[in-house]
């Protein structure tokens, strides 16, 4: 679908499209703006009802062996040319100039929530704590579904998405542990919610894999690349939405090239990835209570999965 469309990689090579870059330039925002607002609605939408809450904490179970789990959240920074006269506003704590792509990612690695370009300089935990988001899950009006058992269980337990160590636990917001010489029940909790946290990581490679600008510093100004941005997550939810047998086999043929892991078939996860760094204590009580029943759970004959034994051996080595 891509090669049909023009997008700003080949709007640097014009012979590709016979088309010159004045032109491109001039009719490029027009066009992605015109796929935002006929997509968008439909394509990235925020569940309503704790029904459909509960189908996504479903897929996840299924794909990923991670109960009660929402969705994955995450941001990327996507490199530009420093704007005329904006001094630092757009530098970020990275070290170079970008807009921010801060988005929700489901089990199929679909975005049902974005937020484009709006913190710059912030953090990904500060553009959570200032976002709409946050304040609808803690007012309760986003409508997450009421805790229940875990399977097998008999204790009621929230439901929660997943972020890294960045972020503060919450009951709503589960991470890894981040502390060094962490116990084997621990490192089998890392890995499964880090495991199933890869999803929002493997969206955004697929993302960029497709939209190979995404992989470049962008010379537009920031208001065309928040629209080239928007416009290309709008059309990768189509392509997942309605023709998820084909790119996956595309991607299953590219994983040694380009580093992308499908859920099903990504049997190890590299636990020194994670951040070892010990951080100012801003975790809740009862989020640590909540994420000490949940490593538990996982290490319990109910919940533990079949690989944690080999996991343990292969980190420990």
């Amino acid at each position: 679908m891509s090669r049909y469309l023009v997008t700003p990689l080949q709007a640097s090579y014009p012979r590709y499209v016979r088309v010159s870059r004045h032109t491109i330039a001039s009719f490029l925002p027009e066009v992605c703006q015109a796929i935002i607002d006929h997509y968008k609605d439909e394509v990235i939408q925020c569940p309503q009802t704790k029904q459909e809450w509960r189908s996504l904490s479903w897929d996840f179970q299924d794909e990923w062996n991670l109960p009660h789990d929402l969705r994955a959240l995450d941001g990327k920074h996507v490199a530009i040319r420093k704007p005329p006269s904006s001094g630092s506003l757009y530098h970020n704590y990275k070290g170079f100039f970008s807009i921010v792509l801060f988005g929700l990612v489901d089990a199929k690695y679909r975005f049902l929530k974005l937020d484009v370009g709006g913190m710059r300089h912030m953090s990904d935990a500060q553009i959570f704590n200032a976002s709409e988001l946050k304040e609808c899950i803690e007012d309760g009006s986003i409508n997450f579904p009421r805790p229940v058992p875990l399977p097998y269980d008999d204790v009621d337990t929230p439901y929660f998405l997943l972020r890294d160590d960045a972020f503060a636990v919450r009951k709503y917001l589960m991470k890894p542990y981040s502390r060094r010489g962490l116990t084997d029940d621990e490192l089998v909790f890392n890995y499964r919610i880090s495991s199933a946290r890869r999803v929002v990581e493997n969206a955004f490679g697929i993302l960029a894999n497709l939209w190979q600008f995404l992989l470049t510093t962008l010379h537009q100004g920031p208001d065309v690349v928040r629209r080239m941005v928007e416009a290309a997550v709008c059309l990768h939810s189509i392509l997942r939405m309605r023709y998820t047998a084909i790119q996956d086999s595309l991607f299953d043929r590219e994983e040694e090239h380009h580093n992308i892991i499908h859920g099903q078939r990504r049997e190890t996860v590299n636990m020194h990835d994670l951040a070892n760094v010990v951080r100012p204590n801003r975790d809740t009580i009862e989020a640590k209570k909540q994420r000490e029943y949940l490593k538990l759970y996982f290490n319990s004959e109910v919940g533990k999965v079949a690989c944690q034994p080999y996991i343990i051996r292969q980190i420990q080595v």
